[in-house]
């Protein structure tokens, strides 16, 4: 019987995180995967690295990450904000992985039905520091540069056509609610985004002020709301298994080498988090 794995944060084009991709492998021939952003910087790279593990596994469902949305002067697709999105949205179809806007992928093996969302939904600067809290957005960004705290988004992440990065959230919110809500009421789901959907994974950041860039609480009760099952994310580089409001958590990224060097575990290319009942 077929497993669901996840993985997130390959970072493929950092030194010491390629090889790792031959170690993301199915254990059956019906094994799925799901891929919650951050594969690599550059859209060739990006969509190499998914056609090799779509050759691999039954099925690869993949929502963005920051990583690739950003538009650098070393990447030869220029494109920015929601074209360079529909860019890798093409690109992934013609290599035939399920993405935010393909049709919701549904997994058989379990005691009910389960819709496998993609969910591509950005952040709005809406998690804050008790510091930070009611202050205006260039107040809250003012104290987290003040703690040496700047995503690279701010300089490589574009909003086009939006006028900021959370008009642009707000539109996916809009989005993805609409198709959350027409999920059929008697299937479950696996919520799959690449920021977590709910604030508490963000407890042991180093420096909490990083938040900001990490998802919104406009979806705090979307785990409950929408019957998930569990909500697979990445981003933060913390991998582990939580629980919110009875719901399972897992974050599945492999992150840096600097990072997982240092984990008695090593590398963790993948996470299996589903069996067949």
């Amino acid at each position: 019987m077929p497993h669901l794995f996840a993985t997130s944060d390959l970072h493929v084009t950092h030194e010491g995180n390629g090889p790792i991709l031959d170690d993301v492998v199915p254990e059956t021939p019906g094994d799925w995967l799901l891929v919650a952003g951050d594969v690599a910087e550059r859209a060739e790279a990006t969509i190499a690295t998914l056609k090799t593990l779509r050759e691999r596994f039954a099925k690869v469902v993949w929502v963005p990450g920051n990583h690739e949305l950003w538009t650098t002067k070393t990447d030869e697709c220029q494109l920015r904000g929601q074209a360079r999105y529909e860019y890798l949205v093409e690109q992934c179809r013609e290599i035939d992985v399920l993405t935010p806007e393909d049709e919701f992928p549904v997994w058989p093996h379990g005691r009910r039905p389960l819709t496998i969302a993609p969910l591509f939904l950005l952040y709005d600067y809406s998690w804050r520091t008790p510091e930070a809290e009611g202050r205006s957005l260039e107040e809250a960004l003012s104290q987290a540069r003040a703690a040496g705290v700047v995503c690279t988004d701010e300089y490589f992440l574009y909003p086009d056509p939006y006028p900021s990065r959370q008009a642009w959230c707000e539109d996916r919110l809009k989005i993805s609610t609409e198709r959350l809500d027409a999920v059929p009421e008697d299937h479950g789901t696996i919520l799959m985004s690449h920021w977590p959907l709910h604030r508490h994974p963000t407890a042991p950041l180093y420096w909490p002020e990083f938040a900001l860039w990490c998802g919104t609480t406009k979806t705090e009760d979307w785990h409950v709301r929408y019957r998930a099952e569990i909500a697979v994310y990445g981003h933060l580089h913390i991998p582990r298994t939580t629980e919110a409001d009875g719901v399972r958590f897992e974050e599945v990224s492999l992150g840096y080498p600097r990072e997982w060097r240092k984990r008695a575990r090593g590398a963790v290319p993948m996470r299996r988090i589903l069996w067949p009942s």
